[in-house]
């Protein structure tokens, strides 16, 4: 999906995401484009760091989301696997992250590693 029609709008519009996987797309975007500012101030206040220190040497390579679970209006979990490159090197990162929505904004709590 192009990055207008899923996750710029967000980024660069100020527009709340509707759900946690939008969220949760719209923030593996703002690593892929190094957008800390966002990432920020789409983390809750409870579990978000002071500073985030982006790795410039990343290159992230796709995101697959295996889950989009609706736990209540206001709690969701999404499940997703991320792939990047850093060093010459493949990563891959699976999580299953936890959000939740508050005035109207849904955001980004925490996650389990697999």
């Amino acid at each position: 999906m192009a990055y207008a029609a899923c996750c710029g709008r967000y980024l660069d519009h100020d527009t709340p995401a509707p759900d946690a996987e939008s969220l949760m797309r719209s923030r593996y975007s703002a690593y892929a484009l190094g957008r800390r500012a966002y990432l920020l101030v789409t983390w809750h206040p409870s579990t978000r760091p002071t500073d985030l220190d982006l790795a410039l040497d990343v290159k992230w390579l796709g995101l697959d989301v295996r889950e989009h679970r609706q736990i209540d209006a206001d709690h969701a979990e999404v499940a997703f696997v991320a792939r990047s490159r850093q060093g010459g090197r493949g990563q891959r990162m699976q999580e299953r992250s936890r959000f939740v929505r508050e005035g109207g904004r849904w955001l980004y709590v925490d996650g389990d590693l697999a």
